[in-house]
């Protein structure tokens, strides 16, 4: 077999694993549905790559050629460098992080993958057996989400919104959306007789890919396909026959009739009770359906203000939510780490020009796709699908899953509009001998150098950090496992370090663990904070975090001060003000945290939360009148369920009141410590009979906690 065969072999073979990387979850790493996934992605490119160098060296076949589309990914690529380069948070911005698996070396595999896909399916007509081979790969997740749909398997997520081996039900429903369109094509494609099984195979998976993308749950991209049908059919309309526009003229009115109907059945109670229903129907009250995202768009449009040329960075969304932060999102996720609209996101990542230049790829993509010499039905369901993906791209971000099929579009346009470079073309091609001797060596080298410095170390740390995290081992060798993490020098240097931080405090007051052993925990993640807020010094969350791990120590000192560079970075975020009051509550210095706690509330006095804050910080300054006006003004009631009355209560001895709120905890949640609480503040009150009879009734209703009631009672000197 010659170098040239085996190149060409192991190029095609990586491009064609790559449609069934959403089957892969790599348990043993952190992160397991996303991390798996794209050290795959990255490593067959990288393989893929490495093949295709010694390709263009010996065939002008495989060589790259100029169009437009391919001129304006590129140029978003090389835009991004400086973009991050002049970032916020450089590193993160190329690297990316474990959740996420983004930045610009996952860009960078794009390109490659644009280039490399393009010329080698092209040269070998293999297009419609690589789209086959994503919709098997598809099939093969569907397969998972059916079970899960039916009960067979569990949601990952935790709830009814199906998500199969992706994990993610957003991410799910984009890959869907994609799958449905070149699956419907490739069906209509398929007329030979002795492929009617095929045909007929693949309207049947459309119709379950339908299913599965309702069960997702997911507005945006259920609108998105509305519109890429919608588009299809009117654009059918256009250049079909008679026979095709009535086609094309049913699938708009039954398009019209779903959509009418789910608008005039949208306040039934059975749609109400149906969740995925329900939020399907919520679109048409848009502003309450989007009500959360609006506000996050607005402060993303504050950010690119701002920054307007080279933008935050990618993964710089962050430091916008946090700068640019709405006190109306106190009830939301608190580390919003994108504009979840896929356009503000790029502009947010690198300025307008990022926004321009992804735009110009999309625009220049579907002009050649609409002006090339293809089947009606390849032109009409990819550029429905660009329509699609645009609409729902308006409302979520991408990843991995939609990338692929996206990228692969864009190559067939790439294709489609494409003339040869003519230094490219003069060129020559290289003999065997050297072939052999020189290229082969060296693409070898070149793919074995990108496999192991872009992804084994990242890969190793991922594998460890999930040592690390694991509560059934040891402490010493969760300690040791996060010095290997660190030492691997990973991509994902701040997760880990959140990730030590949240061990090292738990460990700080657990007995379980030596003296020695816990202070090791505590100046390693120390340390590691130090270090990783000298790459980062204005990430208000990391600030937040090492505040909090002070707190846990009783550093109440440095608690404060580096909460309040967090509030600094992030001046109207409650829970940042919230968590500066309680480090002064536990100081003991009532008067600042109650300031603090009434800031919080001013923001937002919606906020119901933060105005139990404040009335604690009125009780426990001995203001228990103006503690409870606050809480009968709020909530209607004095009496609520609420960590902070409880720390209030006891500080003065007020155990009427603290032993109310605690009954109330107990009836929220029954377990035996709660039961027990009570039983103590009776017995701190002086109150010895009800503190037994709250012991018996914990016991009557927990016996498993029968020989810890009795032997309490018998250190009260009663009989059980």
């Amino acid at each position: 077999m010659t170098t040239k065969t085996i190149a060409r072999w192991v190029t095609i073979g990586a491009l064609f694993i790559i449609p069934f990387l959403g089957l892969y979850v790599a348990n043993s790493m952190y992160f397991p549905f996303i991390t798996g996934k794209n050290f795959g992605f990255r490593i067959l490119v990288e393989i893929a790559f490495a093949g295709y160098l010694v390709l263009i060296a010996c065939d002008k076949r495989y060589r790259p050629r100029f169009s437009w589309t391919l001129v304006w990914y590129k140029a978003l690529a090389i835009w991004m460098i400086l973009a991050n380069i002049l970032a916020v948070n450089p590193h993160k911005g190329f690297w990316s992080n474990y959740e996420r698996m983004d930045g610009w070396v996952t860009l960078a595999h794009l390109v490659i993958l644009l280039v490399v896909m393009s010329a080698v399916l092209s040269a070998e007509n293999l297009w419609r057996k690589w789209w086959l081979a994503f919709i098997a790969g598809n099939a093969l997740v569907c397969v998972y989400g059916l079970a899960q749909m039916l009960g067979l398997a569990a949601i990952h997520q935790g709830s009814t919104r199906i998500d199969a081996s992706i994990g993610n039900a957003e991410y799910f429903a984009g890959y869907l959306l994609f799958a449905i369109a070149v699956t419907l094509w490739q069906a209509l494609e398929t007329r030979a007789k002795n492929q009617l099984w095929l045909r007929y195979s693949l309207f049947v998976l459309a119709a379950v890919q339908f299913v599965l993308l309702f069960e997702t749950g997911t507005r945006g991209t259920l609108i998105g396909l509305v519109a890429g049908a919608a588009f299809g059919s009117v654009l059918w309309m256009l250049e079909a026959g008679k026979q095709g526009r009535k086609v094309a003229g049913s699938v708009l009115v039954i398009l019209i009739v779903i959509v009418g109907g789910l608008f005039a059945v949208k306040d039934l109670p059975s749609v109400r009770q149906n969740e995925n229903i329900n939020r399907l129907t919520s679109v048409f009250s848009l502003k309450e359906a989007l009500g959360p995202r609006i506000t996050i768009w607005h402060m993303a449009v504050e950010g690119i203000k701002e920054k307007p040329l080279t933008g935050w960075g990618q993964e710089g969304y962050n430091y916008v939510f946090n700068k640019y932060y709405e006190p109306s999102l106190y009830s939301q996720e608190q580390w919003f780490d994108r504009a979840h609209n896929t356009f503000l996101d790029w502009a947010v990542a690198g300025g307008i020009p990022a926004l321009v230049l992804f735009l110009l790829a999309l625009i220049s993509a579907a002009v050649a796709l609409y002006r090339a010499p293809i089947s009606r039905f390849e032109r009409i369901f990819l550029l429905s699908a660009l329509v699609a993906y645009v609409i729902q791209g308006l409302v979520v971000f991408d990843n991995l899953l939609t990338y692929l099929p996206l990228v692969a579009i864009l190559g067939m346009a790439h294709m489609a509009s494409s003339r040869p470079i003519r230094m490219m073309e003069n060129m020559r091609e290289i003999n065997d001998t050297k072939l052999d001797t020189l290229v082969a060596p060296a693409a070898l080298v070149v793919g074995g150098l990108l496999i192991w410095f872009v992804n084994v170390p990242s890969v190793m740390a991922s594998m460890h950090l999930i040592d690390a995290v694991t509560p059934s081992n040891t402490p010493d060798a969760r300690l040791a496992s996060f010095k290997q993490t660190v030492g691997d020098n990973g991509l994902a240097h701040q997760e880990e370090v959140e990730q030590l931080l949240t061990f090292a405090s738990q460990e700080a007051t657990d007995s379980g663990a030596s003296q020695e052993t816990r202070q090791a925990i505590v100046d390693f993640a120390g340390a590691q904070m130090n270090a990783e807020l000298l790459r980062a010094p204005t990430d208000a969350r990391l600030h937040l975090q090492y505040a909090l791990f002070f707190r846990t120590l009783a550093d109440f000192k440095d608690a404060e001060q580096e909460s309040g560079i967090a509030h600094q970075l992030s001046p109207n975020k409650q829970s940042i003000l919230t968590e500066r009051g309680i480090e002064f509550f536990q100081a003991k210095d009532f008067v600042s945290a109650k300031n603090y706690f009434t800031q919080a509330y001013e923001l937002d006095t919606s906020n119901k939360d933060a105005a139990a804050y404040v009335a604690g910080a009125d009780i426990a300054t001995n203001d228990v009148a103006g503690g409870k006006a606050i809480l009968q003004k709020v909530y209607g009631t004095t009496a609520i369920n609420h960590p902070m009355l409880i720390v209030a209560y006891y500080q003065i001895k007020d155990w009427k009141d603290l032993i109310e709120v605690l009954k109330l905890k107990y009836q929220a949640e029954n377990t035996v410590t709660n039961g027990f609480q009570i039983a103590a503040a009776y017995l701190e009150s002086g109150d010895k009979t009800n503190a037994i009879a709250q012991i018996r009734a914990v016991v009557a209703a927990h016996p498993e906690a029968a020989a810890q009631g009795t032997a309490i009672l018998q250190q009260l000197g009663v009989a059980p």
